[in-house]
């Protein structure tokens, strides 16, 4: 986006410095150091809402645990944030099958009890941080004069802080839902375990929407999950998407190279497997040998190693690799420089079309052409349709994987690479964080008065 384009829109979203200024306090457990897609819609409120007549204080933990951090985001904390610190002292987070690892006898024994611990708490293994945040909230709240506290999960403990908060100091509270609370696609419910727990945590959920003052949600399916919770809900609840912010990737350059490298950011868990691209590619190669050193996918992010072992008896290596967890700046330049980028969203039993996620937007920001392996009628197939900016085949359909990167390098192949897509400015506006974070001010504002 263009330096004068960048003007003309903060133009016509006009910064409302004649209003009195709402105090907020954000809850968040995932904010910097902590990295990965999730940082990032705190990040961009923190950078926005001051235009918006907001002023912004975070409360996160000392240490989430969390296995991606990236120190460099600290820089990009605004100025103007007051950041305030409570400690956690839950569980380490880390996938456990890559805990079990090469792990035996007691080594492994201890490693399943420590999981076992996780599973058992409520509503998920960052409760433990309820215990030393809320009391932490409470004296921000009074000491710098909050108007408003907010809370924005996952995870789910984090609406359980700010309603604490706001129970002590009489304060409202907004409660903002990035994911599905109750209905996760990547979580399965078969084990009797795992439902008991749910109908505990579905009791928590429906606490935090009766006594929030107003609620927000990523996705319209999410916004209907909570309507679903509670009836008082439904007139109390804004959907604000995650947005783009093409600033992220202006001043960043590329050229065309002598492979064409698809690149795939975030790491895998839950449901979201690689396997149904990676058959797509081998079947690629084998029907076109010729292409066998010219097409070349990255993995930005961690794989499972079930998934690792299991591509690496393709033989396909050199067609593939894992470059692991990257910083935030890092991984947009990845996928700047990438001839086209892999977006893998799984069926999970159909709560995969309700995916909307702040990956989507970072891919669209990037500009480049996007392979969407996506449940077809899906919130994500339909957007990237409308702009014309994906090839959209389903999730687990390797032969359709296959055909349409055989398209993409077909294109690429003829020399002057695959061009950036064009967005309209109407859509530019529409998409950008700015927008959300407008919204965002318009609903603190209400609940302030």
């Amino acid at each position: 986006m263009t330096r004068r384009y960048r003007k003309r829109l903060r133009r016509r979203l006009p910064p409302l410095s004649y209003t009195p200024a709402v105090r907020l306090l954000i809850v968040a457990f995932y904010f910097p150091p902590a990295g990965g897609g999730g940082v990032q819609r705190t990040l961009k409120f923190c950078k926005f809402l001051p235009e918006f007549g907001v002023d912004v204080h975070v409360l996160a933990p000392d240490d989430p645990k969390w296995f991606a951090r990236d120190d460099d985001l600290l820089s990009s904390v605004p100025a103007g944030t007051t950041v305030h610190r409570a400690r956690f002292f839950g569980p380490r987070s880390s996938l456990l099958q890559e805990a079990r690892s090469g792990r035996s006898g007691l080594r492994r024994a201890a490693v399943e009890a420590r999981y076992a611990y996780e599973r058992a708490l409520v509503p998920d293994k960052v409760a433990p941080w309820i215990a030393t945040a809320a009391p932490v909230g409470a004296r921000v709240v009074r000491r710098e004069g909050i108007d408003v506290i907010m809370s924005t999960s996952p995870p789910g403990s984090v609406h359980l802080v700010a309603e604490a908060v706001a129970a002590a100091s009489r304060k409202p509270f907004v409660a903002d839902f990035r994911d599905s609370w109750l209905d996760s696609p990547h979580r399965t419910y078969d084990r009797v375990s795992v439902r008991a727990k749910r109908r505990l945590v579905a009791g928590m959920a429906r606490s935090v929407v009766t006594r929030a003052a107003a609620l927000t949600a990523a996705t319209g399916s999410i916004a209907q999950e909570l309507a679903a919770i509670h009836a008082s809900a439904a007139h109390k609840t804004t959907v604000i998407e995650n947005g783009a912010d093409f600033d992220d990737f202006e001043g960043l350059r590329r050229t065309n190279g002598d492979r064409f490298t698809i690149v795939h950011a975030g790491s895998f868990f839950g449901q979201r497997s690689p396997r149904p691209f990676l058959l797509g590619l081998q079947r690629l190669l084998a029907r076109r040998p010729e292409l066998h050193g010219k097409v070349a996918a990255r993995f930005v992010g961690t794989l499972r190693q079930s998934d690792r072992q299991w591509a690496q008896q393709l033989g396909i290596d050199g067609a593939w690799e894992e470059l692991g967890f990257l910083p935030y700046r890092d991984s947009v330049g990845e996928q700047r420089a990438a001839d086209a980028l892999l977006l893998l969203i799984p069926n999970a039993d159909g709560r995969g079309d309700t995916v909307l996620s702040g990956k989507v937007f970072e891919y669209i920001a990037s500009r480049r052409p996007i392979l969407a392996s996506v449940p077809p009628a899906g919130a994500a197939a339909n957007l990237l349709r409308s702009l014309g900016a994906a090839e959209v085949v389903g999730p687990e359909d390797s032969d359709a994987i296959a055909s349409a990167l055989e398209r993409m390098v077909d294109r690429w192949s003829n020399g002057a690479g695959l061009p950036d897509a064009e967005y309209g400015r109407d859509v530019l506006e529409r998409l950008s964080r700015r927008s959300r974070a407008n919204d965002l001010a318009e609903v603190l504002r209400r609940v302030a008065k």
